[in-house]
């Protein structure tokens, strides 16, 4: 106990009065400072007031300034100027009247048509009936599809969003109208589809226009019901598109086809219908009869056998009567050995043109051996004999008209 007395007897604290004097004269000295500060403060508010006058001023002054170079110079400094401007809206104007070609591109389709980018302040629409000149389901069949970029004609507006209406058929009109004027001039044959008839005749498809074919210019016997979904050799007799009007010809068609059927020649033909007696073949539009023996060299007992509807094969013109509209036709002739038409159809159609050389070369030396064997006769006779079969004189003392071998009386024995 007394050492821990003698420990807090070691320990000196302050009077109490020494603590609170000092704490008193701390507090005065905290009062005194306040009324220094609001004194500094009350110093400084006039030059902050002066700061902010001076940048208000200050801003005034550059918004006076940019005025006035607004009104007396707006372009002064400017990279960009009117001229440019006018320029840039030239670009990315165009005139919206019915009518007009504009190009644009596709950015999206759908089941009924597809939106176009024409640069105007609203997409265009292009409809499905609108997009090709033929008739389409959906506008990928005519090979729209996002991406693309075309020229378009402006056919129309809708009102609803001031949207404008577009058309691809219309272009193609005017370009199949300026190509069958074309094909005319040029006096060419073309393939039409018949796609329908009236009293007067049939109405064909040439370049996406419908044609029509009155029935006197139709050299089959065929109905019109017959030649629906046909296709037919045509030539043009008026192409006038002020009038709408397309006038063909198959009779045309069919006389420059004929001229261009030479005896001995090898085309390729279409089996339209079988019969008992043989197949008629179509051969660009003129049908030719394969008779059952000149199918093959071996005997043919069933056509069906050896040839169906619908068959691709190589044919030889055998003859051709122009006034009756008749063509013989024959694929034995064309056979490497006898029997391949029915053993082995695919090696005729390949060796068709060389075995039709070889009956080509063989015919014209018989008609050379003919004509030596003629030559002999009227040297040894002193007769020749005329293209009709009649016997004129080589020397004065037989009639002028020569001897008509026909009226000869019989020999007696």
């Amino acid at each position: 106990m007394a050492s821990l007395a003698q420990q807090f007897g070691g320990l000196k604290c302050p009077p109490i009065s020494t603590t609170m004097n000092k704490f008193s004269s701390s507090k005065n000295h905290c009062y005194t400072l306040l009324p220094r500060r609001r004194s500094i403060i009350s110093a400084a508010s006039p030059v902050l007031a002066d700061a902010q006058t001076r940048e208000r001023m200050k801003l005034k002054e550059m918004f006076e300034d940019a005025y006035e170079r607004c009104r007396t110079a707006p372009m002064e400094g400017v990279a960009f100027t009117i001229d440019d401007f006018h320029s840039a809206i030239e670009k990315y104007d165009f005139d919206s009247e019915i009518g007009t070609k504009v190009k644009g591109m596709v950015f999206n389709t759908d089941a009924n048509g597809a939106l176009v980018d024409i640069t105007a302040k609203s997409s265009a629409y292009l409809s499905v009936k609108e997009a090709c000149i033929h008739n389409i389901r959906h506008v990928q069949e005519a090979g729209i599809v996002p991406g693309m970029r075309e020229e378009f004609v402006i056919i129309g507006e809708n009102e609803a969003d001031d949207s404008l209406i577009l058309s691809l058929r219309s272009i193609q009109y005017d370009l199949a109208w300026e190509r069958c004027r074309q094909l005319q001039a040029e006096d060419v044959v073309v393939k039409g589809k018949v796609v329908g008839a009236n009293k007067g005749g049939i109405v064909a498809l040439v370049e996406g226009l419908r044609g029509f074919v009155p029935f006197s210019q139709i050299s089959t016997k065929s109905t019109a019901e017959e030649l629906l979904e046909k296709e037919l050799p045509l030539k043009f007799v008026e192409v006038d598109e002020e009038q709408s009007r397309l006038v063909l010809s198959n009779r045309k068609a069919m006389a420059d086809s004929q001229a261009q059927l030479g005896i001995g020649s090898v085309v390729i033909g279409t089996v339209q219908s079988l019969k008992p007696y043989g197949a008629f073949i179509d051969i660009g539009g003129i049908n030719g009869l394969l008779h059952v023996s000149q199918i093959s060299h071996d005997r043919v007992s069933d056509i069906a056998t050896v040839l169906q509807p619908g068959d691709t094969l190589k044919v030889m013109i055998l003859s051709h009567d122009r006034e009756r509209g008749r063509v013989s036709l024959s694929t034995k002739k064309l056979e490497p050995t006898p029997g391949d038409m029915i053993r082995n159809p695919k090696l005729v159609f390949e060796k068709a043109e060389e075995m039709a050389q070889t009956f080509r070369q063989r015919i014209a030396q018989a008609e050379a051996m003919a004509r030596a064997d003629m030559l002999r006769f009227q040297s040894e006779s002193g007769l020749t004999l005329s293209s009709e079969g009649i016997l004129g004189p080589l020397t004065s003392d037989l009639p002028a008209e020569g001897l008509d071998l026909s009226e000869l009386p019989p020999a007696e024995d």
